[in-house]
C-alpha cells in the first residue's frame, strides 16, 4: 500500500485512476478549488447475475442496472457467485459493524488508496470554485431494492422534508445548504458559506443520509403527505405520533443508537445487500444480495458475489473470539483484533484455516488522558488549565512501561499528534511530554501546586486537598482500565492524589457531556487522513473533545446540557478561527497550511495527555476470501472495509 496521503489533494488528475478500484473515470480540474469528475459510458456487451437470482421473477439483469453502471476492479480476480460471509457484532447496539459491512454507499466514495474522491452512487459531481455549490449526476435507470427509481425525487425528500423539517431535525447546523433540483438526474447543493471539506464528509459515514430516504416508501409515514391513513399506522405501530412513526421506519430509532435502516427490512435500499432478518428480530441480522445493486466487474458480472451476509449478535468479546478461534467467522476487523488477544489467534490459524491481513490504523494514540480544563469547580478549573500542570502530569507517566505490561511491547511514547504517514507529522508534537522525568515533572508541579499534606499529597491554592478521578470504561478497550490504573499510580507518586474509576460507557458519556469529569481517557482519532475531518485533539470542535467540551459548545454555537458554553482563551479561538478558514476553502496547498498552523498551536496549548503510538492493526479472514487487500486502513471515517470493494470479495471454495 502507497503511503498516505493528504486528504486535501483532491485530485492527482491521473494517479488515481489507476488505483482507485473502478475504471472508466474522466478528471476535469481548473483554478484553486473547481473541479469535477465523471464516469464514462461503459463498454461491457452483456451481464450476467447470480445463479440464486434465477429463480425470482425478476427483469432481465440489464433492465436491473443503471444505463452506466459502476464498473469495480477486483484487485485479485474476477470472483464466482456464491456463499455466505459470517461475521459478528458485540451487544445490544452495534451497528457500527453494519454500517461498514453492508451499508456504505454514498453519493460519492473514497479510493482504496484513501487519497481521492471519485463518484459512486452519483455518476458525476462537481464543485464550485468558492466551495459554496456542488452538483451531481445520478444515473439513469438506477433503482431501489424494491424496484423503484432512484431520483432526484429522493434527494428532494430528504433535503425538504426530513433535513427542513423542525420535528425531524434538530437545526439546520452551522452552514446551513439548499438543494436545486434541475432535473430527474441532476441537482446542486448550495452552502450559506464555502464548505470546503464536504466532499470528504460525503464520503464518509456522514455522509449516508443523501441515499437512505426512499421517498416512495417513507412518504407513507410522513404528515406532509399522507392525509388517507397516518392515524391508523400511528397506532398500527404503537408509536405515539407521526415523528415517532416515521423515525421507526426511516429514522432513528426512538430511544435507540440503531438506525431503522437496521431494524426495519421493509425499508428500500441502495446497498449490495438487504435484509432477510432485522437488527432485534432475533441472534442474527441476515442480508442476502440486492438484485438491483448498480455494480459490476469488468466482465459485466453484477455485485456482490457473496449471496447472503450474517452478523451474529454475541454478548460479549470472549464468544466472538472462540467463534473466530474455531474457524467460524469469515472476515473480522472489530473487538477482538487487539494485541492482547493476538497470541491465540495466532496460535489457531492453521486450525482454524484463517489468516491475517494488516490494518493502518488512524488512531494516533492508544489511550488520551483529557484533563477538564473547563472544570466547574472554579479553583480545580485555575489549576487544570495550567499547561505546566499538565505537561508535569505528562512527565510522571511511564510510557514504555505501559507499552510493555499493556501493549505487550508494541508502540512507542507518542503524544496527541498525526502520524508520520502524513504530510502533517511533525517530531517536536510528536514526541511532546513524552519522556519519563520524575525530577521535571515534580519541578513543573512544584510551580503550580507547591503546599502538600502530611502523607506528600499536593492541596489546591485554596488549602484543600486536590483528588484528580480518571473516568474510564472498559466497553470499548479493556486496556483504557489497566492504562488508567497504572497512570493513577505514577500521578500518585509525584503527589496527586489520583484515583481510577472504571464505568459503563453511557455514565461516562453522561457525565463529560454535562462537564462533571476530572479526567477521561479515550483513543487518540485523527492520525492520518482525518486529522482534518476529525480534529478533536487539536482544536475543539466537538463534543469528543474531552478537555473543553464547553469550548466545543461555544464553538459549534449550540447549547450544552446542564452546563453553559465557555468562551475559549485567545490562542484556542484563534486556531478555531483557522479551522473556519480550512473549511471555506477546498484549495489543498491551503487546506495543508492551515491545519500545519493548528497544529502549531495544539503544540503551545498542550490539550491532553497521550501515552503511545499504535502498532499496526490487524483482521482476520478465512483462507478462501479473495479479493482482500493485504494491507488497509482502519478508521471510521474511512470507513474500514468498505471502500476496498466487499461486494467484490468472493469464496475461492
Amino acid at each position: 500500500m502507497t503511503k498516505a496521503s493528504s486528504i486535501g489533494r483532491h485530485m492527482s488528475r491521473r494517479r488515481f485512476l489507476e488505483v482507485a478500484g473502478v475504471t472508466g473515470f474522466s478528471v476535469i480540474a481548473s483554478g484553486r478549488g473547481r473541479y469535477a469528475v465523471a464516469q464514462t459510458p461503459t463498454a461491457i456487451d452483456s451481464y450476467q447475475q447470480a445463479p440464486m437470482l434465477d429463480e425470482l421473477e425478476l427483469p432481465p439483469v440489464a433492465e436491473r442496472l443503471p444505463e452506466n453502471p459502476m464498473v469495480v476492479e477486483p484487485i485479485e480476480s474476477i470472483g464466482r457467485y456464491g456463499g455466505t460471509w459470517r461475521t459478528g457484532m458485540v451487544g445490544g447496539a452495534d451497528s457500527a459493524w453494519l454500517e461498514k459491512i453492508v451499508g456504505n454507499d454514498n453519493l460519492v466514495r473514497w479510493t482504496a488508496e484513501w487519497d481521492e474522491i471519485i463518484p459512486n452512487v452519483a455518476e458525476s459531481f462537481e464543485a464550485s470554485d468558492d466551495a459554496r455549490s456542488y452538483t451531481f449526476t445520478l444515473r439513469k435507470g438506477h433503482r431501489w431494492s424494491d424496484g423503484e427509481p432512484f431520483t432526484t425525487e429522493d434527494i428532494r425528500f430528504y433535503a425538504e422534508s426530513i433535513y427542513r423539517n423542525p420535528e425531524l431535525t434538530l437545526g439546520l447546523g452551522a452552514n446551513p445548504w439548499t438543494v436545486e433540483i434541475h432535473d430527474e438526474l441532476t441537482f446542486t447543493i448550495t452552502f450559506e458559506n464555502p464548505e470546503g471539506l464536504f466532499l470528504q464528509t460525503l464520503a464518509s459515514p456522514n455522509g449516508t443520509p443523501w441515499t437512505r430516504y426512499p421517498a416512495h416508501y417513507l412518504k407513507q409515514f410522513h404528515a406532509d403527505y399522507n392525509t388517507e391513513n397516518l392515524e391508523q399506522l400511528i397506532q398500527e405501530n404503537g408509536a405515539q405520533d407521526w415523528v415517532e412513526l416515521f423515525q421507526m421506519k426511516g429514522g432513528q430509532v426512538p430511544g435507540t443508537p440503531v438506525n431503522a435502516q437496521w431494524t426495519n427490512a421493509e425499508l428500500p435500499r441502495l446497498h449490495a445487500w438487504k435484509i432477510d432478518t432485522a437488527y432485534g428480530e432475533g441472534t442474527q441480522v441476515t442480508f442476502s444480495r440486492n438484485p438491483y445493486y448498480f455494480k459490476v466487474d469488468p466482465e459485466g458480472n453484477q455485485l456482490p458475489y457473496i449471496d447472503q451476509v450474517r452478523f451474529e449478535i454475541f454478548q460479549d468479546n470472549e464468544v466472538l473470539l472462540l467463534r473466530a478461534t474455531a474457524g467460524e467467522i469469515d472476515f473480522h476487523a472489530r473487538h477482538i483484533n487487539t494485541n492482547t488477544n493476538k497470541p491465540v489467534l495466532a496460535e489457531n490459524r492453521e486450525a482454524g484455516e484463517y489468516d491475517f491481513f494488516e490494518l493502518t490504523q488512524s488512531l494516533m494514540n492508544t489511550a488520551v488522558f483529557s484533563i477538564n480544563q473547563t472544570h466547574k469547580d472554579e479553583v480545580v478549573r485555575e489549576v487544570f488549565a495550567d499547561r505546566d500542570f499538565r505537561l508535569g502530569l505528562s512527565h510522571a507517566i511511564n510510557r514504555q512501561e505501559i507499552i510493555d505490561v499493556v501493549f505487550v511491547g508494541q508502540g512507542e511514547p507518542w503524544h496527541l499528534a498525526p502520524r508520520v504517514e502524513t504530510p502533517f507529522y511533525t517530531e517536536s508534537l510528536a514526541k511532546l511530554g513524552t519522556e519519563f522525568d520524575i525530577e521535571r515533572a515534580n519541578e513543573l508541579l512544584d510551580g503550580v501546586l507547591p503546599d502538600k499534606d502530611g502523607s506528600g499529597m499536593r492541596l489546591l491554592p485554596n488549602g484543600e486537598p486536590l483528588t484528580v478521578v480518571i473516568e474510564v470504561t472498559g466497553d470499548q478497550d479493556p486496556a483504557f482500565v489497566d492504562c488508567a490504573n497504572m497512570v493513577a499510580s505514577y500521578w500518585t507518586a509525584v503527589g496527586v492524589n489520583t484515583q481510577a474509576k472504571p464505568e459503563d460507557r453511557s455514565l461516562l458519556y453522561s457525565r463529560k457531556e454535562t462537564n462533571d469529569h476530572d479526567c477521561v481517557v479515550w483513543w487518540g482519532d485523527g492520525g492520518l487522513n482525518d486529522a482534518i475531518l476529525d480534529p478533536r485533539w487539536y482544536i475543539p470542535t466537538s463534543t469528543e473533545s474531552n478537555y473543553g467540551i464547553p469550548w466545543a459548545y461555544w464553538y459549534m454555537k449550540t447549547e450544552a446540557p446542564d452546563s453553559e458554553p465557555v468562551e475559549p482563551p485567545e490562542q484556542v479561538r484563534e486556531a478555531l478561527a483557522l479551522y473556519d478558514e480550512l473549511k471555506n476553502t477546498s484549495d489543498p496547498a491551503a487546506q495543508q497550511e492551515l491545519m500545519g498552523q493548528i497544529l502549531a498551536i495544539a503544540e503551545e496549548q498542550f490539550y491532553a495527555i497521550g501515552i503511545s503510538l499504535p502498532a499496526p492493526g490487524y483482521g482476520i479472514r478465512k483462507n478462501y476470501v479473495r479479493n482482500v487487500p493485504e494491507v488497509m486502513f482502519q478508521a471510521y471515517l474511512y470507513p474500514t472495509p468498505a471502500p476496498t470493494n466487499t461486494p467484490t470479495y468472493w469464496f475461492d471454495t
